[in-house]
């Protein structure tokens, strides 16, 4: 498996093991963390401001997160997004705030918004910018 996949899959592991009910934001075209979480049953939908074409089974919706519809995001327990450009990082912890969700962000390289928030090291860095009010599972 390349890194690039390795890497993916971590997260996608670390994430199913600890929430019930994701979002990813932003999904792009590569669907690896989202193809596993749906396996798991943990993925509720997908979202990006762009059409794309994605497996049915991912429930895509197309939507701008500087102008969210926050009912594709009520009801996760987390909203999460993989390598999203810095500027996406504020509305996203507006969105994961205004419906009590954690917000688990990987980002490329070295970056990260303000003080990176909580790290989180699950064999790659995680940064959790949004704590929902109620616990996370622990696995």
């Amino acid at each position: 498996m390349d890194s690039y996949k390795h890497i993916e899959h971590l997260i996608g592991g670390h994430l199913a093991s600890r929430y019930t009910r994701a979002v990813e934001a932003g999904i792009g075209r590569d669907t690896v963390t989202a193809e596993l979480l749906s396996k798991t049953g943990t993925l509720m939908r997908c979202t990006d401001i762009k059409t794309l074409d994605h497996p049915l089974h991912l429930q895509f919706f197309q939507d701008d997160i500087f102008n969210p519809d926050l009912s594709l995001y009520e009801g996760a327990d987390l909203i999460y997004a993989i390598r999203p450009a810095i500027e996406m990082i504020p509305p996203l912890m507006n969105i994961a705030r205004q419906v009590n969700s954690d917000l688990v962000v990987y980002h490329l390289g070295f970056e990260r918004y303000l003080d990176g928030g909580e790290i989180i090291d699950c064999g790659v860095l995680l940064h959790r910018y949004v704590r929902r009010s109620e616990p996370v599972k622990e696995g």
